[in-house]
């Protein structure tokens, strides 16, 4: 029993608990092992912290080094002169970089003479001398320095005099800081220095050092800008828990997790409560903003707790096993609960240093606990809250064979193996409250935790001389790996992963230990729990990943991969109550918000599933579809994303270093930025792959294709092997005016290849509205696949597409007996046009080919080879009458048996009826009735022609009729060797027209009024723009200026609506400065922006007054973008941007929040949290 404050009695002081011990010394307690806490049946383990909020997000971008335009440093060796540097006071940008040579030329003194009197008031000026200055120095130069920058010592400036001076220009002498050092045997005796502080226009504190000196002969001069003094984080939440000294850490908003930081928390009188002042400047940038309409705020989290449980650790690795992976100790301290404890919970803790690599050692771990809430007999849920788990060495918190857990607010950071880890499969109603996860690294424990040196390195559990392939037995460490899909994700972030965000995947069976509980899981066939506004960004290989499951049986001469290693043995299909006779239960994934994922934002596989209210942002593919296995096995199952936005590159450029691997130009300004693939990898927002898919009601923004890479904002899954169904289909969806390629079927080159496997050539879907292609109802393929086409079909060569009208559907074929062929389809309308399948079981006992036909329509079927004896023929996506005509090539005078048969998918049985065909003796008899069981062999051409029409129909979303899979069989003794090719006989004989059967539409005019997303996710856009196309935009109304001058838009901050907007010309401008002060109610946002080059009033008091943190500097003629707010809180989203005339556009994109208590709003009727109705629901399911 061990018992540290209550929840309702929390432990105020501090108390730590360090557990000592080396792997190598004394011997295991059973079943807990060593160096750990215990707690065994009818223990109790209470600890409850200090109360404080566990994570926020950012609400303010913070910039690399804490300055928007960076720090700045240079240092150089003999550069004669007067070396200048002219910086922003408002920014602290370095604006100018110049050397006047003023000990060689005169003319060089009139030219920095000329840069000072040109000068604007208010800028700071620093010269630092390189070796010497002084000889052609004129004096009128010297005094220009001394009244505009207020120098005591340029005056009397000698030969290699080291002189350094930091002023603002008009400044005077209280504005500048200056130093001199003399000249003497080769030496100054130390630095010039001379150093000044000042605020940026954001309230950021700054520091403008210049110095000189000669060392050793040896002239040296330099400058710096940095931040000063700490910089400010501007978050969400209230924060004021947080105290001087606490650690935090601030999540990546780029590619590479290790863009991570840590920072230590400095005394802030001057801070809101919902600000905080770290020590540290920062080395990357983290966003703080909704960009692009997706949420990309970084998630900052407290790691420090007032009770501290950590592991003693030696200062280096010292076991081998381990120290071929890890240069440090890995073998901490851990928790492990046992069946039957009396009480469990645990809030406000921080664990450090804790976990093994070694299996059950982990810093939190429920071992086998059975139900631990109200089911399981425990009055009082048992919970983990709030607690910081961080530089630890295996997994967060392991849930083992134990249902009903909350684990909330709780942070897992810089750990080894998967973090939160639902082990076994069998883990259920167990919910994962508002949980922060980043930084998961690979470790040893399991296959599946294992980067690609450790899956090959470690192979003392696979058969004989097996070589683990990396790729597809290991490489998914995951900060969320959810074994089983009844448990409950809401609110969390998974901020950072080597590999995955957040897995699901499917046991078959349960592991070893587990088996007394249960031991077929039924994972696949359950029903997802509650999966509700969650966040994934950061990860290497996915944000979200629904598929796959581990290989549950040992290794052995027929399977020699490790046991639990990753398999592609299980696809998630939900069925009401875990039973595949009774109706699906569509998952639903609701909210999701994936950004900045290297690979996937989020590859889901099965079905029925929806994801909906989502967003996906500068993800290598925003969002991929999979169905949940191959035909006949399939059962027809649905995918559906609606309501969702797809950026294809944000204004989020990223930033270079922390492990970013690749780098370029891209984007709707062609900036540099980092990529989630090397600069050639064609982005695409959703990815069509098997189907059926249903796009709906969904908005593309910025897909800009460079040369270098397509980028589109639907693609198709390249290199791809399988089919690809008629019935995906695309509607109600909106393309901003920065798409640029709508849709791209790929092209032969880098990362598509030939383009030449089957469903690269069968790629389609059904544009249903015309939303997409402008055409209703046609359908889009690729521009060489004439199987689809009819004479009026309309070539896209920038898609590489066509599209067309018409009816489709496709043919399963599969063959057996044969070699390993390809098969050639013609339509008889193109003979010159065939098209070629590979099938995709190279190699197997049975080929299979899928290809997509119109309907209505004859084709002929060749081989490559000797034809195969057995051959199906399955009706796909076929209504009741629909129909082709088929003639399959064999050689002269062969003999058939030809059946129709009913194939039941679920129970691989076939239907007691069978139907034999007959054969007729002309093609004209065939023809007369084509729902006849008849077939025509015309010995002639080697052709063997029968119809396929479909007696039943379908249900759904099913491939096949409810009475099963209608296909036909045909059976052949072995036939003469020789290729089965009839193409030279087939035509001109069976050629036909080509025929249009179903007009193409007209072309749509009218734009589509309910495409798109209604649900960006976050209110209160506001878009200012300034230069020749000046507006300002408030959540899509837009508000223009015509003519030169000012325009002013207030917006009530409390109820969101624009209460003025007033326009100043040239003439009224010196109204603005009374405007601002006096007629602006309290509680409004204020929208400022300008045309043209104006010769802007004085109103620098008035930004003040609505949130600038000091009097801004505003050029005269210059050009100026303001976000501010009127009343008594400055919100962290206020903006100012000036620049000088002429500059051109700039452009400032805000998501303001409104209805704050902070803003003075009357509090509002408080806004249902469906997060926290969603957390109630999912603790009181069982």
């Amino acid at each position: 029993m061990l018992h540290i404050g209550a929840e309702k009695c929390r432990y105020k002081s501090k108390a730590t608990i360090v557990l000592y011990g080396k792997s190598n010394e004394d011997a295991d307690v059973p079943e807990f092992g060593k160096k750990f806490i215990g707690v065994g049946p009818e223990g109790t383990l209470e600890l409850h912290g200090h109360q404080k909020v566990s994570w926020t997000l950012l609400s303010k971008t913070i910039y690399f080094s804490g300055l928007a335009y960076g720090h700045y440093t240079f240092k150089k060796n003999f550069s004669r002169g007067l070396n200048v540097r002219v910086i922003d006071q408002d920014t602290a940008e370095v604006l100018e970089v110049l050397k006047f040579d003023t000990h060689q030329f005169s003319e060089e003194s009139l030219k920095l003479q000329s840069l000072l009197k040109k000068g604007s008031p208010g800028r700071i000026v620093a010269i630092a001398v390189g070796d010497s200055a002084a000889k052609n120095l004129l004096e009128e130069t010297r005094l220009t320095i001394q009244n505009l920058l207020g120098s005591k010592f340029v005056r009397g400036l000698s030969y290699r005099q080291a002189w350094a001076l930091v002023g603002v220009i008009g400044g005077g002498n209280s504005s500048c800081n200056e130093s001199v050092r003399d000249y003497e045997n080769h030496s100054t005796a130390g630095k010039a220095l001379a150093q000044k502080e000042f605020f940026t226009v954001d309230g950021q504190k700054f520091v403008v050092r210049a110095y000189s000196e000669w060392n050793d002969g040896v002239p040296i001069s330099g400058f710096q800008v940095e931040a000063v003094g700490g910089v400010i984080l501007n978050l969400l939440d209230d924060v004021s828990s947080w105290e001087p000294g606490d650690r935090i850490v601030v999540a990546s908003t780029d590619y590479s997790m290790y863009q991570t930081e840590e920072f230590t928390l400095l005394p802030c009188p001057e801070c809101s409560k919902h600000q905080v002042k770290v020590k540290e400047n920062p080395q990357f940038p983290h966003v703080g903003e909704v960009i692009d309409g997706v949420d990309m705020r970084a998630e900052v989290g407290v790691l420090t707790r007032n009770i501290l449980i950590k592991g003693k650790t030696e200062n280096t690795c010292y076991r081998e096993k381990e120290c071929q992976f890890f240069s440090y100790d890995t073998f901490g301290g851990h928790i492990k609960i046992l069946k039957n404890f009396t009480s469990v919970h645990l809030s406000y803790v921080e664990l450090k240093q804790m976990g093994q690599q070694q299996i059950g050692s982990y810093p939190v771990h429920f071992h086998l606990c059975g139900d631990v809430d109200e089911k399981g007999s425990y009055s009082f849920k048992t919970y983990l809250e709030g607690l910081s788990i961080h530089h630890c060495f295996s997994r967060c918190v392991t849930v083992h064979a134990t249902n009903g857990l909350l684990i909330k607010d709780t942070i897992g950071y810089d750990t080894l193996g998967h973090c939160f880890f639902i082990e076994d499969g069998i883990e259920q109603r167990n919910t994962l409250f508002h949980n922060l996860g980043l930084v998961t690294k690979p470790g040893t424990l399991l296959p599946t935790d294992r980067n690609s040196t450790m899956c090959i390195g470690i192979r003392d559990k696979v058969y004989g001389s097996y070589v683990p392939v990396p790729a597809t037995d290991c490489m998914a460490v995951s900060t969320f790996w959810i074994s089983h899909p009844n448990n409950h994700l809401i609110n969390n972030a998974a901020a950072g992963s080597q590999d995955t965000g957040i897995w699901y995947l499917f046991h078959k069976i349960a592991m070893a230990d587990s088996y007394g509980s249960a031991i077929e899981t039924k994972s696949e066939l359950t029903p997802l729990g509650i999966f509700y506004n969650n966040r994934v960004h950061s990860n290497f290989k996915a944000g979200l990943f629904i598929d796959k499951g581990v290989k549950t049986t040992n290794a052995s001469v027929d399977d020699p991969r490790e046991y639990l290693c990753l398999d592609n043995n299980a696809r998630f299909r939900p069925h009401e109550d875990a039973d595949p006779e009774k109706p699906r239960v569509a998952a639903l994934i609701d909210r999701l918000i994936s950004f900045k994922n290297n690979d996937h934002g989020a590859w889901v596989r099965g079905g029925d599933i929806l994801v909906h209210d989502s967003g996906f942002a500068d993800n290598g593919i925003g969002l991929t579809f999979a169905s949940d296995g191959s035909f006949p096995n399939d059962e027809g199952a649905s995918q559906e994303v609606s309501e969702s936005l797809f950026v294809g590159e944000s204004k989020n450029y990223g930033f270079p270093g922390g492990q970013n691997k690749y780098g370029g130009t891209g984007g709707i300004d062609n900036k540099a930025r980092t990529l989630p693939r090397n600069r050639t990898f064609p982005i695409r927002g959703f990815q069509i792959y098997d189907g059926p898919i249903h796009l709906t009601k969904c908005t593309f923004k910025n897909f800009v294709p460079t040369p270098d890479r397509f980028t589109s904002a639907v693609g198709f899954l390249m290199k791809n092997i399988w089919q690809m169904t008629p019935k995906n289909n695309i509607s109600l969806v909106k393309f901003s005016s920065n798409v640029f390629l709508k849709v791209f079927f790929g092209k032969p080159g880098p990362w598509f290849e030939d383009g030449d496997l089957d469903g690269d050539k069968t790629s389609i879907f059904h544009d249903l509205d015309g939303s997409v292609t402008d055409y209703k109802d046609t359908y889009v393929g690729r521009m060489d696949n004439y199987l689809i086409q009819h004479p009026k079909c309309i070539s896209n060569t920038e898609w590489n597409g066509v599209i067309c009208s018409g009816a489709y559907a496709q043919v399963y074929i599969q063959t057996w007996n044969g070699q390993n062929l390809s098969m050639t389809i013609v339509r008889d309308e193109y003979p010159s046009n065939p098209m070629v399948l590979r099938g995709i079981n190279q190699r197997a006992v049975f080929q299979q080919y899928q290809p997509v036909v119109m309907l209505q329509k004859g084709y002929t079927i060749h081989w490559n080879g000797k034809v195969p004896n057995v051959t199906y023929l399955y009706l796909i996506n076929f209504n009741k009458n629909d129909w082709i005509r088929v003639g399959l090539c064999y050689q002269p005078n062969t003999n058939f048996v030809i059946v129709l048969e009913t194939f039941q998918r679920q129970s691989s049985a076939l239907s007691s009826k069978i139907e034999r065909y007959t054969p007729v003796s002309s093609m004209l008899e065939l023809e007369k009735n084509r729902s006849d069981k008849k077939f025509y062999f015309d010995n002639s051409t080697g052709l063997l022609f029968l119809f396929l029409q479909a007696k039943y129909n379908r249900d759904g979303h099913s491939y096949c009729s409810s009475r099963g899979c209608e296909r036909i069989k045909i059976v052949t003794k072995d036939s003469a060797k020789g290729i089965s090719n009839c193409m030279a006989k087939a035509y001109p004989k069976y050629y036909q027209g080509p025929a249009v059967i179903k007009q193409m539409p007209v072309k749509t005019s009218v734009p589509c009024t309910k495409c798109g997303t209604t649900q960006i996710n976050s209110p209160g856009k506001k878009e200012l723009s300034r230069g020749q196309q000046a507006f300002i935009s408030v959540n899509g109304t837009m508000f223009s200026l015509k003519d030169n001058g000012i325009l002013i838009v207030v917006v009530d901050a409390c109820i969101g609506t624009v209460s003025e907007n007033k326009l100043f010309s040239e003439v009224d401008i010196k109204h603005v400065d009374g405007y601002l002060k006096t007629g602006i109610p309290q509680r409004s946002i204020v929208l400022l922006s300008t045309r043209g080059d104006i010769d802007s009033p004085n109103i620098s008091e008035a930004l003040m007054s609505l949130g600038t943190a000091k009097l801004p500097y505003l050029q005269s003629n210059g050009s100026m973008a303001f976000l501010g707010f009127k009343g008594n809180f400055k919100p962290s989203w206020i903006k100012l941007f000036t620049g000088p005339a002429g500059q051109g556009l700039v452009q400032i994109e805000k998501y303001i929040p409104l209805q704050l208590e902070e803003y003075g709003c009357a509090r509002a009727i408080k806004s249902r949290r469906k997060d926290l109705e969603l957390l109630k629901k999912a603790t009181r399911s069982h």
